[in-house]
């Protein structure tokens, strides 16, 4: 479900590994024979460098190009099941709560692969919020870097293996 820190194996629910799977089908058959077509009737109006279709089309090939690399690396290094996972501990495929230090705000999130999704917010293992808490206990504290360059520190408050719905 999750991508492990060890490694980069990403951990898929079955559920994602089918939609993925279905997605790099469509986009490397069908997908490829429409852009493809699309270029070609964009050629046939005439002078390449005033013509805005068929450049359109080149760039919409390149993001399907790039997606299609994309998901054929995630499928290359995926394991279809769950993540292993011990209650209390911050690790990927775990629905985690963290309150953030000087404010009384709680957050619940999967720390899991963004190729996942559902009903919760998902953040990334290599996140820094996600790379600070990983490996850490319920009531263990942690500091990441925000993008601004200042500091922040959640406390763990809960850590549950994900049940596939907003625990």
């Amino acid at each position: 479900m999750t991508e492990t820190r060890a490694d980069n194996v990403t951990w898929l629910t079955q559920d994602a590994y089918d939609r993925l799977k279905a997605e790099l089908d469509h986009l490397s058959g069908p997908g490829r024979i429409e852009i493809a077509q699309k270029i070609e009737a964009a050629r046939e109006e005439g002078d390449l460098r005033e013509n805005g279709g068929y450049h359109a089309a080149k760039e919409e090939q390149g993001k399907i190009e790039g997606r299609i690399l994309q998901l054929q690396g995630i499928l290359e290094n995926a394991r279809v099941g769950d993540a292993p996972r011990t209650e209390g501990l911050v690790g990927p495929g775990m629905t985690v709560t963290v309150a953030f230090q000087g404010d009384d705000e709680e957050v619940t999130f999967l720390l899991a692969s963004r190729e996942e999704s559902g009903p919760i917010d998902v953040y990334s293992p290599k996140s820094p919020l996600g790379a600070a808490i990983n490996g850490k206990k319920v009531g263990d504290k942690a500091t990441y870097t925000l993008p601004n360059g200042r500091s922040m520190t959640v406390e763990i408050i809960d850590a549950t293996p994900y049940g596939g719905d907003a625990s």
